[in-house]
């Protein structure tokens, strides 16, 4: 369990008072609820455990009542994820897969053909990917941070919707700087924030999550980072630490009722970032990875969901600008990789819990209300299943 100044908060339980350890000065977190997770994480356990990655938000909260498209009320946001930090415009190996491609991530037909990718990723809602990619190449060019005539930014969506006035054009320019001048290392809020800001996942108030792994290879220690935007699955879907509690949770699910209808609509954004060196047809593998995790959580990828995911390295620095046209590039052998693979799954499963865990409910257009996953009823029934690790 992650170590942190505690509080205790009693939760009441069927009539009984149990009291619950919560962190004093942070978000709640899975572990911190004593959910037990595979794997050991980094510091952090963010994709900040990747060293030089940079993550910054803006969220966007105005307005209540009856949607008037263009006045609000908006619930929503953008998410910068810089690989070497803000102030680097040094290209990184990358790949990516589309597991259902019901979605859009602009900038991918050059990462996969050139195998780099330059610049930002950024997350933000279905309508305002244009707003978006306009704003980070008018920031790049004030900023001076590319070094070319041209700039394709990485622009990845999910629609928010349910309780966003999405087709109200809410982000701009402003809030796009905001997200790219914040980025920095370090601990990263969850939940409720940045393009995650308006989103639902299984019929919970979801959002942005974040996990990582540490695993050993032989040829080294390595860091898998994962930073996901989850808008996806049906209530009955839901399963956590190998629970399928959604199946009991079934009050208040805005979209089915509650009720075991397979036509399951919503996307998942996830960023996966490592220091391990790998190449771009490696960092595509590890990109379909990131599927199992969500697998884990109960997910099967409908027709209507946009599950598109990108990975990266930040190994082999200045590989793409070598002064004497050849590079020296260090990669990991395939025969040592498949624990990497691993830790993408395992940092993406326990980065969706996290997004759950650490959304609170939220009240949106025409009044919507998509509530927060039920703590203490989840600690109860994970405990009937004596899955708790406290």
């Amino acid at each position: 369990m992650r170590l942190l100044p505690f509080i205790l908060k009693p939760l009441v339980l069927s009539g009984a008072i149990l009291i619950v350890a919560q962190p004093a000065t942070a978000q709640p977190r899975a572990r911190d609820l004593g959910i037990p997770f595979e794997g050991i994480s980094g510091k952090l356990n963010a994709i900040t455990d990747v060293a030089d990655v940079e993550v910054g938000y803006s969220s966007i909260v105005k307005g209540e009542g009856k949607l008037l498209v263009g006045e609000g009320p908006a619930r929503t946001g953008v998410t910068a994820i810089f690989p070497r930090g803000k102030t680097s415009s040094d290209a990184v190996f990358a790949g990516s897969f589309i597991l259902n491609g019901n979605g859009e991530m602009t900038g991918l037909a050059w990462v996969n053909e050139s195998g780099y990718l330059e610049g930002p990723i950024m997350i933000t809602n279905t309508h305002s990917v244009g707003s978006v990619h306009e704003a980070v190449i008018k920031w790049q060019v004030k900023q001076g941070t590319y070094e070319s005539e041209w700039s394709l930014p990485v622009v990845g969506e999910t629609w928010d919707g349910y309780l966003n006035d999405i087709s109200g054009f809410h982000v701009e320019y402003d809030h796009v700087a905001e997200a790219l001048n914040s980025a920095a290392s370090g601990p990263i809020k969850e939940g409720n924030v940045g393009g995650g800001t308006g989103m639902v996942c299984y019929e919970f108030k979801g959002g942005t999550g974040t996990s990582s792994r540490i695993m050993k290879t032989k040829a080294g220690t390595f860091t898998v980072g994962v930073l996901v935007q989850a808008n996806f699955g049906r209530r009955h879907q839901l399963v956590i630490a190998g629970i399928p509690i959604g199946k009991t949770l079934t009050d208040n699910a805005p979209y089915t009722d509650g009720r075991d209808l397979y036509q399951e609509t919503g996307s998942l954004i996830a960023v996966v970032a490592t220091d391990a060196p790998l190449l771009p047809v490696q960092l595509k593998r590890m990109a379909t990875r990131v599927s199992l995790g969500m697998a884990r959580t109960g997910a099967t990828s409908g027709n209507g969901s946009g599950d598109i995911f990108i990975a990266f390295s930040t190994a082999n620095s200045r590989s793409k600008k070598a002064d004497a046209g050849l590079a020296d590039i260090t990669a990991l052998s395939n025969d040592h990789i498949s624990g990497l693979f691993s830790a993408v799954a395992l940092a993406t499963e326990e980065a969706i819990v996290n997004a759950l865990v650490a959304a609170e409910t939220m009240t949106g257009r025409d009044d919507h209300t998509v509530i927060a996953m039920p703590q203490d009823q989840v600690r109860v029934l994970l405990r009937q299943h004596k899955r708790l690790s406290d």
